[in-house]
């Protein structure tokens, strides 16, 4: 028997939420049926838009833009600011739920979750059936709804979730394929951010259905293996473990929150820089090498995206661990501002274990040359003498605190400002 895979997505969330607990207390407006946003207010961080009603989807607003442009196409807009210990709340209360009727809930973010229905399929008519079940006891027992996307395997229910909101359920099997998934434009297809669709454009592949249809060694001549997984996304070709239980831990990695969401590439750099050396310190340290490497990007609204690769040859060298995490970087990114950024490392072997090497290694990013490896061992031994951090590349150096400056300029302005005052008295 086929597994049967549910997505189980709230529709629009932090949104949902605040209206849910709003009109609990005796709101008389709900949020979801104007023009809303949930944003942080113009003094903390970016104040961008964390959620947006369907009404100020109409208008242009888009998740993850300003607060202040949000503002300008809808100067009647009506915001409030996020309660991330509520939303905690309502997630687990939903899990607790949705475990009422399975304990195979993999859940992967604060407001998704995928079920393995295969195990009380019986108990119904039909999947569907179950899903609207699922859907509508949410809906009277939360106040709030969730689209409900239903497959053989974890990518296509997630594709299927993400079809017409709200409060639906949809399914995508693999016969459905080439009728629902591949007229949609490529963009929407899981895991192909900003910079992969470019590049894609420019090989004449606009739709899922392109992508699904042309030549995977094309693919992975621009893309390499991350070209390889989009081709098989865009076949329906996806994991179906669902793992109601984390894997234990077998690997060393870092990640770190921003003071400031990222939202360019060379934002992001110089963090991993400094993620990768931590993380090749911790690996010399245990005398560990890795032959893994995963990115993981956390954004804006808390959704979590993580892209791994196996190295070429196993390795505990920050530089190899920083440019592959960058490369990691440029294949998953949407675009969209990020608050969090991660590398993890598997696969760990030890460090004095002999390699294995032929004539046609090929090395990327390649291996240091001997006076490289000279300065990262003397980097390394300085840091272990006088603390972690002591010394570090400048490339891996803390972006300054902006805010501050632009604080400190302001006054020097003032007092600039003052000081014409007064002469102009005299």
């Amino acid at each position: 028997m086929a597994s049967i895979i549910f997505h189980i997505d709230v529709n629009s969330a932090y949104l949902s939420w605040t209206a849910a607990e709003q009109l609990k207390k005796g709101a008389e407006v709900d949020l979801r049926e104007i023009p809303a946003i949930i944003g942080g207010d113009q003094k903390s961080r970016h104040g961008v838009v964390l959620a947006k009603s369907p009404a100020a989807k109409r208008y242009g607003i888009r998740t993850g833009e300003p607060v202040a442009n949000a503002f300008r196409k809808c100067p009647n807009l009506v915001m409030e600011p996020p309660d991330h210990r509520m939303y905690r709340e309502k997630s687990r209360l939903l899990m607790e739920y949705l475990r009422t009727f399975t304990k195979e809930i993999e859940q992967v973010s604060v407001d998704e979750c995928y079920m393995d229905f295969t195990g009380i399929a019986r108990r119904y008519h039909s999947p569907v059936d179950g899903a609207f079940e699922i859907k509508d006891g949410i809906r009277e027992k939360f106040g709030f709804t969730v689209n409900i996307g239903i497959s053989t395997n974890k990518l296509l229910a997630k594709m299927a979730s993400d079809f017409e909101k709200p409060d639906r359920v949809h399914t995508l099997f693999p016969e459905e394929i080439r009728k629902k998934m591949w007229p949609l434009p490529v963009g929407e297809l899981y895991m192909a951010g900003h910079s992969s669709v470019e590049v894609l454009k420019k090989l004449e592949i606009n739709t899922i259905g392109d992508l699904a249809q042309a030549d995977p060694k094309l693919i992975m001549l621009h893309l390499k293996s991350h070209g390889r997984m989009l081709w098989e996304f865009a076949n329906g070709i996806g994991g179906d473990t669902v793992q109601a239980r984390p894997e234990e831990a077998k690997g060393i990695g870092n990640s770190t929150t921003l003071s400031e969401d990222a939202v360019t590439e060379e934002e992001a750099y110089p963090v991993f820089a400094e993620l990768s050396r931590s993380v090749g310190n911790r690996l010399k340290k245990a005398g560990k090498k890795a032959g893994m490497v995963s990115m993981e990007i956390k954004y804006h609204d808390f959704r979590t995206v993580s892209h791994q690769t196996q190295l070429e040859k196993a390795s505990n060298d920050p530089g190899i661990l920083y440019e592959t995490a960058c490369s990691l970087f440029r294949e998953a990114w949407s675009g969209e501002p990020v608050r969090l950024l991660g590398i993890r490392t598997s696969k760990l072997s030890d460090e004095a274990e002999p390699e294995q090497l032929s004539i046609f290694d090929i090395r990327i990013p390649e291996e240091p040359d001997e006076k490289h490896k000279k300065l990262s061992k003397a980097l390394h031994e300085l840091n272990l003498r006088y603390g972690d951090g002591a010394v570090v590349k400048a490339s891996a150096m803390k972006r300054p605190d902006r805010a501050a400056d632009r604080e400190k300029n302001r006054k020097k302005n003032l007092g600039m400002g003052d000081q014409k005052i007064e002469r102009e008295k005299l």
